[in-house]
C-alpha cells in the first residue's frame, strides 16, 4: 500500500513538473501571442476606419458603409486570434473552437433561432431596404425617423422622443409605409358646412385658400383637392387633401397643416358659411311635460 501511494506521488509529481516545463517552453510564444493580438486588434481598427473612408467617397448610403465596416472589423479580429493561437502552440485549441463551433451551429441555430434571424435579416435591410437614414416610416405600430441599422436591431427614434429597437425580422414581415421618401407627404382634414350652405361654394373658396396657404405644394401628380365625404346627422362634411413637399416630417409640417385649417376655417366664417355643432336631441319620458332649464344672465351684461 506504502509503495502504491509512493509511485503514485511519484507519477503525479512527474507530471505536474512535465505539465511546468511545457508551460516555461510556451511562454514565449503566448507573449508574442498576446503582442500579435494587441498590434492586430488595433491594425484591424486601422483597417476598418480606411475602410469607412474609402467606402464613403464610393457610396452615400451610410447604412451600408456601416455594415461592411463592421464586417471587415470581425473578419479580421477573428483571423488576428486564430493566428495568435498558433503561434501561441495551442493550435489544437483552434481546431477545437473551429469544430465546435461547426458541430454545435444546428444545436445553437435552433436555442438562439431569433438571433440568427435578426441577423440575415439586418444583412438584407443592408443591401436592400425601403428606406434610409433620417426617413419617416411606420413599421407595425411604430411611427418615428429611422436613425439606424444594426445587426439585429432597427432603430427609430418617435416624434415624442422615444428611441424604438425593432427586430430586423419584423421590419422584413411586416409592412413599412416610407411617409418621405420621395420628398412629399400628403395631409387631409375634415370641416363641416351647415345643410342650407352652397356646397360647390364652400368647396371652391377651401381649394382656394388651400393653395394660397404658405407651404402647401401642388403640381399635376399632387394635385391639392377637396369634395364632399359624408352628410352627417347636422353637417355636410367636406374632406381636404393637400400636399407638402417635405423630406422631413415633423414640427414644420405640421405647423403647415394647423396653418392651413386655421386659414379654412377663419375665411368660411368670413365668408358666412356655417359650422355647425353637434345637435342634441332631449326626449320626455313619463309623465314629464317640459324640460326644466335655467338661464345664467351673465353679470357683466
Amino acid at each position: 500500500m506504502n509503495q502504491y501511494l509512493k509511485d503514485s506521488s511519484d507519477r503525479l509529481f512527474a507530471s505536474i513538473q512535465e505539465n511546468w516545463h511545457n508551460f516555461i517552453e510556451q511562454i514565449p510564444g503566448i507573449l508574442l501571442a498576446i503582442l500579435i493580438v494587441s498590434i492586430g486588434m488595433f491594425v484591424a481598427q486601422k483597417i476598418a476606419q480606411l475602410s469607412k473612408k474609402g467606402l464613403s467617397t464610393k457610396t452615400d448610403d451610410p447604412i451600408m458603409v456601416n455594415f461592411l465596416v463592421k464586417a471587415i472589423k470581425i473578419i479580421l479580429s477573428t483571423m488576428v486570434i486564430m493566428y495568435a493561437l498558433n503561434i501561441a502552440g495551442l493550435d489544437t485549441i483552434a481546431t477545437g473552437v473551429l469544430t465546435a463551433a461547426g458541430a454545435s451551429t444546428v444545436i445553437i441555430g435552433f436555442a438562439f433561432r431569433d438571433i440568427g434571424e435578426n441577423f440575415i435579416a439586418g444583412i438584407i435591410l443592408s443591401f436592400n431596404r425601403p428606406f434610409n437614414l433620417d426617413e419617416t416610416v411606420s413599421i407595425g405600430d411604430v411611427f418615428g425617423k429611422v436613425k439606424n441599422i444594426e445587426f439585429r436591431y432597427t432603430k427609430l427614434s418617435t416624434f415624442d422622443g422615444r428611441d424604438v429597437y425593432i427586430p430586423n425580422s419584423d421590419v422584413i414581415k411586416k409592412p413599412v409605409f416610407n411617409y418621405t421618401q420621395d420628398g412629399f407627404f400628403r395631409f387631409d382634414f375634415i370641416v363641416g358646412i351647415a345643410y342650407e350652405d352652397d356646397i360647390l361654394a364652400a368647396e371652391k373658396l377651401i381649394l382656394d385658400v388651400v393653395n394660397k396657404t404658405e407651404g402647401v405644394f401642388q403640381d399635376q401628380q399632387h394635385p391639392n383637392f377637396v369634395f364632399t365625404d359624408t352628410l352627417a346627422t347636422n353637417t355636410v362634411n367636406l374632406k381636404v387633401h393637400f400636399w407638402l413637399e417635405t423630406f422631413e416630417y415633423g414640427m414644420h409640417a405640421l405647423l403647415i397643416k394647423g396653418r392651413v385649417i386655421t386659414n379654412v376655417k377663419t375665411a368660411l366664417l368670413r365668408e358666412g358659411f356655417n359650422l355647425p355643432a353637434d345637435i342634441r336631441e332631449i326626449k320626455l319620458y313619463g309623465t314629464q311635460t317640459e324640460i326644466p332649464f335655467r338661464l345664467n344672465k351673465n353679470e357683466s351684461n
